[in-house]
């Protein structure tokens, strides 16, 4: 059977068994041509020049196994492949982290946040850095920066320093452990965050694939602000004169508009719209 027919039988199985897509794909095809091109050692993006190929039996069995494995687990494909893939750049993951998706990554790739930087800018903290994915972009598009990348999770801070070494950028990025902005050594040019901010609804009826991921990262309280209520009163001692914090709340403008009514915000347009990230000056914040 050729590859691109395979992958579409594979498809109909993911779909058939009503998994949720939201970690690197959007639908059961993407999904099962990532599952069958890594089984197969292939390249994420090869499918276009190898859908003709013509499958082995032992391939076959691998890539089912996989696919099995994906309906029987629930747990994210990155998870079962052990990397992932943000704007282009790859990641190593494992169950230590959530799996790196976050929209502040095409703000960086976009130079969109470049317009709100001082042209002198040259320290830039990554907040719940998790597996480290944003700080190693922030560093890759801003070379004269160095980045601390801070987590309260040792175990996902494990995870952000092999991606660190992936990228040969130890002398550029130092890893801290904490929790909040009381760990780090401010002030900084420019904060990101991608902070846990799932409201306590919302998390009580998360499909099995976040349930797979590190609770800590997720979770925000009642209303997913209890983490951004202290990261903003902390935040003006923590930025430069011209520090800028951009923050991404995901679903909760809503929560986030009535915790904080008065604020000055910025919403940046990501891929999903202009309510996932938002920017945040010092003098807003003051």
């Amino acid at each position: 059977m050729k590859l691109i027919d395979y992958i579409t039988s594979q498809a109909a199985r993911l779909d058939q068994a009503g998994l949720f897509f939201g970690h690197g794909t959007t639908n059961a095809f993407d999904e099962a041509a990532w599952l069958a091109l890594w089984r197969l050692g292939l390249r994420v993006d090869a499918l276009d020049e190898e859908e003709e190929r013509e499958l082995s039996d032992a391939e076959q069995a691998a890539i089912t196994a996989l696919i099995d494995e994906r309906i029987t687990t629930r747990k994210p494909a990155a998870y079962l492949t052990g990397e992932a893939w943000l704007q282009g750049v790859p990641f190593t993951i494992d169950e230590r982290a959530i799996v790196p998706r976050s929209f502040i990554a095409e703000l960086i790739a976009d130079a969109s946040i470049d317009l709100w930087l001082h042209p002198d800018s040259r320290r830039v903290l990554d907040l719940c850095t998790g597996n480290g994915s944003l700080a190693v972009l922030a560093a890759m598009a801003w070379p004269d920066v160095e980045v601390d990348a801070l987590d309260i999770d040792i175990n996902a801070l494990a995870v952000a320093k092999l991606n660190v070494q992936r990228h040969d950028l130890a002398l550029r990025i130092r890893l801290l452990q904490g929790d909040g902005l009381a760990a780090c050594n401010p002030p900084y040019d420019l904060i990101l965050c991608n902070p846990p901010y799932v409201n306590s609804t919302s998390m009580a009826a998360l499909p099995a694939e976040y349930r797979a991921e590190p609770e800590l990262a997720l979770a925000g309280g009642a209303d997913g602000m209890d983490f951004i209520r202290e990261l903003l009163r902390a935040a003006p001692a923590a930025l430069t004169d011209d520090g800028v914090l951009v923050l991404e709340i995901g679903n909760e403008r809503e929560n986030f508009e009535a915790a904080f009514p008065t604020l000055e915000t910025v919403w940046l347009e990501t891929s999903s719209g202009a309510d996932q990230v938002l920017l945040l000056t010092k003098e807003a914040l003051q």
